[in-house]
C-alpha cells in the first residue's frame, strides 16, 4: 500500500478539517497507523480522537472501518464527514434493507471512505461476507473500553471484534478510549491481541472544567436556578431513567428553557431531530439518560449536570467530557445522593455474580468520588492512573471551599501497616473492620483480630477510616492491585513513610443527608448553607410579631422551611410568593403583604437576584392527580375510595392530601373526620396544635398517641392548617 506523505496529511488536516497544526500526538498516531502498525489511542474525550483515524482513512487508498456503539455518534461524524465532501456511510439497525444495500454496493466500489459499523452488525454472517469483498484499509475499534467487563459499559459483542476482523485478512487496527483505568487498557490489549501495539497515552487532565458536586436537596430548583444563570449556553442534563429524562425535559420546557430528551426508547427519527435540533442552537439543553451515550460531537457545550449519579467514574468522566471541548469553559456539576447509588445497585441483582460485584465496587469509587472533600481533579487523574501533584487545582468544589484539615501522619500509618499486615490481600472495607475492631466472619477467618492494629481506631467511625484510607491512596502510600480491583498494596513509598514519618495534613468526608426528600413536590428543608440568614431572622421576627396579633402559633403563619427559602428565592409579588414551598394562593392573600414588604426592601437596599429569574413551574403530571383528590373531597367522597379509584393505598392518599395541605391549599375534611372522632376529641387534638411550638408530626404522636390513632393526628392537623393557616 502507497504510504501518504508528510505533506499530504498536512494539507488534508488544513483543508478538511481547518486546522494548520496537530494538536498532542495526532500526528505520530496518524503516521504510525499510515505505516499498519496497530495502534492503542487511550486519550481524553474532546482531546481529537476521531481525528485519528478520519485523517489516515482520507489520505490512503479503501475504506476505513470505524467499529462504534453509539449510533448517535456515527450519524453525527458521518453528517460531518459529508458535509465537507468525504464520503461516509452507516451500516446499523436504523437502515432499510434498501439503504443496506447501496452502502454495501458503495463501499465494495471503493467510492467509501469511512464505514461506521456498529458491532452488532459486525457479527452478522451477511455483513461479512461483504467485508470480505471490500478493500480495507484498516479497523479503528472506537470506545474500546466496551471490551471489558471492568470497563463503564462492557458489551459482549466487543469480545468477538477480535474472531471477525481476523476473517478479514491481515488488517491494521487502531483501538481507541477516552476512559481506560489501567485494568481495562490491559483487558483492551489482551483481548484484540495487541500486546506489539504503540500505545499513545495523553492526559487524562481537562484543565478547562470545574467540576462540582451538590447535595440532591429540593434538586429542581437548583436545577433551573443554574441553568437560567447560563442563560442560552449548550448544556447537556443526564439522567438515570427515561421516564426522568421525559420529565426533566418538561419541566425544563414549561420553565422557559429550550429543551429536549433524549434516549434509547425514543421513535428514531425524533431522538434525531432533538440531536440535530441541538446540534443547530434551536434547543439549549438537551436531556439524556446515562445508560445511552450521547456521542455528540459539540465543541461549545457549556455544562454537564448530572442530575442522578451515573454507574462509574469512568461513565462521570466521559459524560462531562463533553463539556468544554473548545477549550472554553466547561462546568460540571453532579446532584449527589446516596440513594441514586442504593437505586443503581438495585438495577444489578439479575446480573451475573461476577458482572455484579463488578458494577458494585465502580458504584462505590463513585460514591467514594462525591463524598471525598479531596481535591475532585486529583481523584479522577488518580483512578485513570495519572498522579496530580498540586496542591490546588482551583478549579473544583473541593479546591474552591476546601474542608478543614487536620494531621493525619498517625491515621496514615495505621491504615499501612493494616494493608500490610494482611499481606496486600484486601479490600477497604476489610481494612476499615479491621482498624474499628469489628468482627465479621471474614476478619476472624484469617484471624485478623489478633493482629496489633485490630481495634486501634475504634474511636472514629467507619466513614471517618474510609476517608483516611482513600487519602492514604492519593497521597501514593498505598496503591490499587490491578490484577484485583478493589484490592490494596503497600506502595514503596509507604514503607519509606513508616519508616520516616512526616506531616500530612488530611480532611474528613462531605456528610450528605441521605433521609429526606429530593424533590421540591414534598416538603423539604433548603440547605443551611443556601439562604439568607440575616433575612431569614427577620422574616422570623416578622412571623413572631404577626403571629402574637392574631392570636396563633407562629408555624401557623408560615413555617420554617417557608421563611429559608424566601430567603433563598426572595419573592417580591403576590405571583413569586404562591411558588415558594407550604405557601398557597390562600396564604399568600392572608399573611403575604408584609413578607413582600419587608423583602423587597432587603432586596432594593442589597440590590439582590429575586425570585422571579428563578421562578419554577410544574410540569403538569402531578398537579392533575392533585386537582382529582381536591375535587373528589369537595364533593365529600370517603377517602377510601378516592384511594381504590386513584389504585393508590389509603397511607399515600393521606400523605398526599397533607402534601396539598402543606403547599397551601384549603381542604375541608370535616365529612370524614366527623365520622372518626366526637367534638370533645376533636377539640383535644386542637387544642394540642394550638399551644405546639410546631406542626411535627412525631412529637404530635409522643403527646398524643396513647389516646388517639396516627391517622386521627394526621386528619385532624390538615383539619387545623386548612382552618387557620390558609
Amino acid at each position: 500500500m502507497e504510504v501518504a506523505t508528510g505533506e499530504t496529511v498536512k494539507s488534508t488536516l488544513k483543508e478538511v478539517f481547518g486546522y494548520d497544526t496537530f494538536r498532542g500526538n495526532q500526528e505520530q498516531i496518524i503516521q504510525n497507523i499510515l505505516n499498519e502498525k496497530n495502534t492503542f489511542v487511550i486519550m481524553p474525550t474532546g482531546a481529537g480522537k476521531s481525528l485519528c483515524y478520519q485523517l489516515p482513512a482520507i489520505v490512503q487508498p479503501g475504506t476505513a472501518i470505524v467499529i462504534s456503539p453509539l449510533i448517535a455518534l456515527m450519524k453525527n461524524q458521518v453528517d460531518q464527514m459529508n458535509a465537507v465532501g468525504i464520503n461516509a456511510r452507516f451500516l446499523n439497525s436504523t437502515l432499510s434493507k434498501t439503504e443496506m444495500n447501496k452502502v454495501k454496493k458503495d463501499t465494495i466500489s471503493g467510492d467509501v471512505k469511512l464505514l461506521y459499523v456498529a458491532p452488532e452488525s459486525l457479527t452478522k454472517e451477511e455483513n461479512v461476507e461483504f467485508l470480505k469483498k471490500a478493500n480495507i484499509s484498516f479497523v479503528a475499534i472506537d470506545e474500546a473500553h466496551c471490551i471489558s467487563e471492568w470497563g463503564h459499559d462492557f458489551r459482549p459483542e466487543y469480545r468477538r471484534i477480535k474472531s471477525i476482523v481476523g476473517l478479514l485478512g491481515q488488517v491494521p487496527l487502531i483501538a481507541l478510549t477516552a476512559t481506560a483505568t489501567p485494568k481495562v487498557q490491559l483487558d483492551i490489549v489482551k483481548n484484540l491481541m495487541m500486546e506489539e501495539s504503540t500505545v499513545f497515552k495523553s492526559s487524562f487532565n481537562r484543565a478547562n472544567l470545574y467540576y462540582e458536586v451538590r447535595p440532591k436537596q429540593q434538586a429542581k430548583k437548583q436545577l433551573i436556578r443554574f441553568i437560567k444563570e447560563h442563560k442560552g449556553k449548550s448544556g447537556i442534563v443526564y439522567c438515570l431513567s427515561r421516564k426522568k429524562v421525559e420529565e426533566i425535559a418538561e419541566f425544563l420546557r414549561v420553565n422557559d428553557i429550550k429543551s429536549a430528551p433524549y434516549h434509547a426508547g425514543m421513535d428514531s427519527n425524533v431522538r434525531m431531530a432533538n440531536q440535530d435540533a441541538f446540534l443547530n442552537e434551536d434547543v439549549d439543553v438537551i436531556v439524556a439518560t446515562i445508560a445511552f451515550g450521547m456521542g455528540i460531537d459539540k465543541p461549545d457545550v457549556r455544562f454537564v449536570i448530572h442530575y442522578d449519579a451515573p454507574k462509574s467514574i469512568e461513565g462521570y468522566y466521559q459524560e462531562t467530557g463533553r463539556a468544554g471541548r473548545d477549550g472554553l469553559e466547561g462546568k460540571c456539576l453532579m446532584f449527589y445522593s446516596y440513594n441514586d447509588i442504593l437505586k443503581l445497585e438495585k438495577f444489578n441483582k439479575d446480573k451475573a455474580v461476577t458482572e455484579r460485584e463488578n458494577a458494585k465496587l465502580l458504584l462505590e469509587e463513585m460514591a467514594s468520588y462525591a463524598e471525598s472533600s479531596v481535591c475532585r481533579r486529583k481523584q479522577l487523574l488518580h483512578y485513570f492512573g495519572e498522579e496530580s501533584h498540586a496542591a490546588n487545582c482551583e478549579m473544583c468544589d473541593n479546591c474552591t471551599h476546601p474542608k478543614e484539615q487536620f494531621e493525619g501522619s498517625k491515621y496514615i500509618q495505621t491504615v499501612i501497616k493494616a494493608v500490610h499486615l494482611t499481606e496486600n490481600r484486601f479490600d477497604i472495607n476489610h481494612i476499615v473492620n479491621l482498624i474499628i475492631g469489628k468482627e465479621t466472619q471474614h476478619v476472624k477467618s484469617y484471624s485478623h483480630d489478633k493482629l496489633e492494629v485490630f481495634g486501634v481506631g475504634r474511636d472514629e467511625s467507619e466513614t471517618f477510616w474510609k476517608a483516611v484510607v482513600r487519602q492514604t491512596l492519593f497521597n501514593e502510600f498505598i496503591k490499587k492491585d490491578i490484577d484485583n480491583p478493589g484490592v490494596f498494596k503497600v506502595a514503596e513509598k509507604g514503607l519509606q513513610y513508616i519508616a520516616d514519618p512526616y506531616s500530612v495534613k488530611i480532611s474528613k468526608d462531605h456528610e450528605y443527608e441521605t433521609e429526606g426528600e429530593e424533590e421540591e413536590s414534598e416538603k423539604t428543608t433548603v440547605d443551611a448553607k443556601a439562604y439568607d440568614e440575616n433575612l431569614f431572622e427577620m422574616l422570623k421576627g416578622l412571623r413572631k410579631k404577626i403571629a402574637k396579633q392574631k392570636n396563633l402559633p407562629p408555624y401557623v403563619i408560615f413555617q420554617d422551611p417557608s421563611l429559608e427559602e424566601m430567603a433563598t428565592l426572595y419573592p417580591t409579588s403576590q405571583d413569586d410568593l404562591k411558588t415558594i414551598i407550604g405557601v398557597g394562593d390562600s396564604k399568600a392573600k392572608k399573611f403575604g403583604k408584609p413578607f413582600i414588604e419587608l423583602i423587597e426592601k432587603y432586596v432594593d437596599e442589597n440590590d439582590i437576584l429575586t425570585a422571579s429569574d428563578v421562578l419554577i413551574k410544574t410540569s403538569g403530571a402531578k398537579s392533575k392527580n392533585k386537582i382529582f383528590i381536591i375535587q373528589q373531597i369537595d364533593r365529600q367522597i370517603d377517602l377510601e375510595e378516592i384511594a381504590e379509584s386513584r389504585g393508590m393505598k389509603y397511607e399515600d392518599l393521606v400523605v398526599e392530601i397533607e402534601h396539598i395541605c402543606d403547599s397551601g391549599t384549603k381542604l375541608n375534611l370535616d365529612y370524614y373526620i366527623d365520622q372518626l372522632l366526637d367534638d370533645d376529641r376533636q377539640e383535644d387534638i386542637y387544642d394540642y396544635f394550638m399551644s405546639a411550638e410546631s406542626d411535627d408530626l412525631n412529637a404530635a404522636f409522643d403527646e398524643l398517641g396513647e389516646d388517639y390513632s396516627e391517622d386521627e393526628i394526621r386528619l385532624m392537623r390538615i383539619k387545623f392548617m386548612s382552618e387557620f393557616a390558609h
